[in-house]
């Protein structure tokens, strides 16, 4: 009998591995956000107000369009993690409409324009990696004023939706299904009765959900459907199968066949990947089909991949495996020079260099295709068909590809992420295709044209055609949304809502400080705290944002002795030390060693300038660097602190958070994308695993060393990955011996975010997937913090300590800014008794101005000018409050009533006199009436009581 042996490291990881998440159930989502709006209205902090600051000019990404067929100036924008927008000008200013549902991710919306009804399927049919799941379908009879409560609950991402336009009850649903888990609610679902009752009439696999669904115009009997198998992990990501197939009704969704068979012509297999459709009529059809079966040689390439493969057509990757040391050794210099420069070797890895190395022994040829091994070229360099288009001109029964070859350059390994087509419904032959860029054909498809243009995002989503205007197009991409007149020669930009999708945010210490962050394929940008959205730049030419870093926008360090001085980049570490004085860029992503494996860095890098020395940085790949010079140069100091990754064609067993201990150099917290928190107090010389009563394998989205207690730490848990919404939260206050769950009562939704209050150790602020919470205790007890916030992810969360001000970077609505002096209010009271009755508790009023304009019109204006002193108090109990103006002998100059809620409350006093008191006043310094009637206070030092039963506090107000 043959005894196989296996290590002990080996068991330990299988065995973790195999312990998977399970999926939440929907029924605890709807759970959750019962409980969100409960917890709205008793939040005692539900009136702190938030201010969006911006920016909307890269906007963020698109899904639908819907465009009402009588005036196409008014249309509807659908953002994948942003919400429903509504204009009426053509995209010259937006509404939105479902701020008030319970989700703002969506993946297609329907509109029956007659009867102002909008159907929004939640949840993005895209699967990037922050596609959310959303919580159903939802249902607004009143043009967005309310939502119904979710159907179809366990449908997680939703592709398309039709109404019956003869019957608007008559509603079919392709439901895509959850992205990261098996679901067997997958399928088309047919609704009669306006929603109140569905039916599943067709499914094909608990892995192949439904991605697209169109009807014949004029002929809503004949629909198409396009389902798409796909397995997405954490690690790796298969948008490939056998049950991606085409399939067609002819009695309106209630009986399918199968179309796509091997004798139709439309390819069939395990190659098959997502197909996008569009109808003409009743037998010209269009599938666009990303094809996942491999090239063969004899494929042609575009004249770019030409030009790339003649590059490095001398040397390849793959030649140096099983090369032996004579063959490398007789390799001409210029030829291996050529090969090592273009694939980023090191610069001491060169010619004479490496054959030294490989005569030696201290390396072998086969390193240097291991040196290019990771989980990105397997994605990318993948040699698949990518994009083709097939028709049909007798309704689906034959295909025919209409062109010679691919379409290169659309979409390659990553078509996942795109698959769509559009037909002019007043020429079949002229259609349109998205990806990376936007193509049209004027031939059916046999020669195509880019129609991107410089204003207009790479990547694809939307389009409307218009049926009565050739050349009309509104167009919706990773950067909203652009409208042509002229079949895509020129484009109008027409991004005003603030729907940035921020993975992070980080800010400096000017005056006015900057906000700083990283965005969602729209680069890094930097901006005023105090921007605000208006339309002035246009005429300045001065957009209050900068940008400062292209791709996929990333983390952002700030050298606090010089704000000059930015650390950021893009996806996967690709990290730069950036002088914005000098416009100076350095490449400082650390190197891995000939004959080693390449690092593994994660999509959203981790890096960290160390807060007692700013010119230490750390950067996380599977192990943790650190450079002593600003980036220049590099040391390991970690074996890796992962798993050891997985196979796949994700990075994966990479470091995703960072956190030095303000106390102590050297004392420094990792989490990894697989579920392992480490500590080292020796700057890295030697490592503890920590381990807490978490589940295995979740993705480590904040581990944060506390800058109250030396001991105290928090580490948040995120399962979106697994399709696990369970809130992680944990707290040690000994070095991560023990851990407490803090998270257990939250709402269901991943956390992304934990952050400290910078002088009350009690605060604490978490951001989830759909909401923000504030515990002043801790986290016994957490209070939701939205106020003006939709309920939108939040990514990011920073406190600038100077200003006081919370900001919130969310993933969908850019960022908003909310100052803290109101939780101030807090400061000094016991984290378990901020509830208790005695702690009434009244801010500073501050000081205004004495003006003899006040109550009169400006030019222009259709209102009276009044000042505004802001009343901040915290009242233990809901009821009125009586609020008093004293002048310096404690009589009554006005007196208001106020409806408090219990908790922080926010009064705008208007420094009025009620005219009865006006006797109060010395002749020679009493108001006069001003044009609205009114009095207000002249310069002098007064009294704000506030009273509340036998309670009472008061501040000091001063006119100046």
């Amino acid at each position: 009998m043959k005894r196989i042996l296996l290590s002990t490291s080996f068991l330990i990881s299988f065995i973790a591995f195999a312990q998977v998440p399970p999926a939440t159930p929907a029924q605890d989502v709807l759970d959750g956000l019962d409980k969100i709006e409960q917890m709205k209205k008793e939040s005692l902090v539900k009136n702190l107000e938030f201010i969006n600051i911006g920016p909307t000019i890269m906007s963020g990404r698109v899904v639908d369009l819907d465009v009402n067929p009588q005036n196409s100036a008014e249309f509807l924008v659908a953002y994948a993690s942003g919400g429903l927008f509504h204009t009426t000008n053509n995209g010259t200013s937006f509404e939105p409409l479902m701020d008030n549902a319970g989700t703002v991710n969506l993946g297609d919306i329907a509109v029956d324009w007659n009867s102002k009804t909008i159907w929004a399927g939640t949840g993005e049919n895209n699967s990037s990696r922050s596609s959310y799941a959303g919580i159903g379908l939802l249902k607004s009879t009143d043009w967005g004023k309310s939502w119904s409560a979710p159907m179809l609950p366990e449908s997680h991402h939703i592709g398309r939706i039709l109404i019956n336009p003869n019957n608007i009850d008559h509603v079919v649903v392709a439901v895509t299904g959850p992205l990261y888990s098996k679901n067997e609610n997958r399928g088309i679902y047919i609704t009669k009765d306006g929603g109140k009752t569905w039916n599943k009439t067709l499914f094909a696999t608990d892995m192949a959900g439904f991605i697209d669904l169109v009807q014949v115009p004029g002929d809503f009997n004949t629909l198409f459907a396009a389902s798409w198998e796909k397995d997405r992990k954490a690690w790796n990501f298969d948008g490939d199968g056998t049950a991606s197939a085409i399939y067609k009704s002819t009695d309106a969704g209630e009986t399918w066949n199968k179309i796509s068979t091997e004798q139709s012509g439309f390819p069939t297999g395990t190659g098959v990947g997502r197909i996008g459709l569009a109808a003409y009529d009743a037998n010209t059809i269009y599938a666009i089909h990303d094809s996942q079966f491999r090239r063969d040689a004899s494929t042609p390439l575009s004249d770019r991949k030409e030009k790339e493969a003649e590059r490095s057509r001398s040397l390849k990757k793959d030649d140096f495996q099983g090369m032996t040391m004579d063959a490398f050794l007789k390799l001409d210099d210029k030829t291996l020079n050529a090969f090592l420069k273009e694939n980023g070797f090191q610069e001491k890895y060169r010619a004479q260099n490496v054959k030294n190395m490989v005569r030696s022994g201290a390396a072998k040829p086969a390193d240097l295709a291991k040196y290019l091994e990771d989980a990105n070229t397997q994605l990318f360099d993948t040699p698949v068909k990518g994009a083709e288009l097939y028709r049909s001109d007798d309704g689906g029964k034959t295909w025919k590809k209409t062109h010679e070859g691919q379409i290169d350059d659309l979409f390659y390994s990553y078509g996942y992420y795109f698959a769509q087509v559009r037909v002019d419904p007043s020429d079949k032959d002229h259609i349109y295709v998205m990806g990376v860029p936007i193509v049209k054909s004027d031939d059916g498809g046999k020669t195509w044209e880019s129609i991107s243009k410089e204003n207009v995002h790479a990547d694809h989503h939307a389009l409307w055609v218009d049926p009565n205007m050739r050349g009309h197009l509104i167009n919706g991409n990773d950067g909203g949304v652009n409208i042509t007149y002229d079949d895509g020669e020129t484009w109008i930009k027409n991004n005003s809502t603030s729907v940035g999708q921020f993975y992070a945010i980080n800010y400096d210490h000017e005056k006015p400080y900057n906000v700083y962050g990283g965005l969602q394929d729209n680069g890094v940008w930097v901006g005023a705290h105090t921007s605000r959205n208006d339309r002035g730049w246009m005429q300045n030419g001065g957009y209050p944002w900068e940008f400062i870093m292209g791709g996929d926008g990333m983390q952002i360090q700030i050298d606090s002795r010089n704000s000059d001085i930015v650390y950021t980049g893009f996806q996967f570490g690709n990290y730069y030390r950036i002088n914005r004085e000098t416009g100076d860029r350095i490449y400082i992503q650390p190197k891995h060693e000939l004959g080693e494996a390449p690092y593994r860095f994660n999509w959203q890098t981790p890096i960290l300038l160390s807060p007692h020395n700013q010119d230490i940085l750390y950067i996380g790949g599977n192990k943790l660097h650190r450079s002593l010079n600003q980036g220049d140069d590099w040391t390991a100091i970690s074996p890796d602190l992962t798993q050891g990754g997985k196979k796949g064609n994700v990075a994966y067993g990479t470091l995703t958070a960072i956190s030095e201990s303000p106390f102590q150099f050297g004392m420094i917290y990792t989490g990894s994308d697989d579920g392992l928190v480490q500590l080292t107090q020796d700057g890295g010389a030697s490592w503890n695993k920590l381990k807490g009563n978490w589940p295995a394998n979740l993705w480590v989205s904040r581990v944060v060393a506390s800058a109250h207690e030396k001991g105290t730490v928090y580490v948040t848990f995120n399962g979106y990955r697994w399709d696990d919404f369970t809130p992680y939260i944990y707290r040690s206050t000994d070095y991560g011996k023990t851990w407490k769950n803090i998270g257990a009562n939250l709402p269901a939704s991943p956390v992304n975010v934990i952050v400290e209050h910078p002088k009350n150790k009690n605060v604490l602020f978490v951001g989830t997937d759909n909401a923000s919470y504030v515990s002043m205790d801790q986290g016994i007890s957490w209070e939701i913090l939205d106020g003006d916030m939709p309920p939108v992810a939040v990514h990011d969360m920073k406190i600038q300590p100077e200003a006081n001000d919370l900001l919130v970077g969310t993933h969908g609505r850019s960022i908003y800014l909310a100052n803290l002096d109101a939780i101030d209010l807090f400061e000094g009271v016991k984290a378990d008794q901020f509830m208790s009755a005695e702690n009434f508790a009244f801010a500073k009023a501050g000081k205004i101005r004495a003006s003899s304009s006040y109550g009169s019109k400006r030019t222009w204006s259709k209102n009276y000018y009044e000042p505004s002193v802001e009343v901040t108090f915290y009242s233990p109990n809901a009821g009125t409050i009586t609020m008093e103006i004293l002048n310096e002998d404690g009589k009554a100059l006005k007196t208001e009533k106020i409806e408090a809620d219990k908790g922080l409350n926010f009064y705008k006093y208007n420094a009025t006199v009620d005219e009865s008191n006006l006797k109060r006043f010395d002749k020679d310094s009493r108001p006069e009436e001003a044009q609205n009637g009114k009095y207000y206070l002249p310069k002098g030092e007064y009294t704000i009581k506030l009273s509340m039963g036998k309670m009472s506090k008061s501040q000091e107000l001063v006119v100046e």
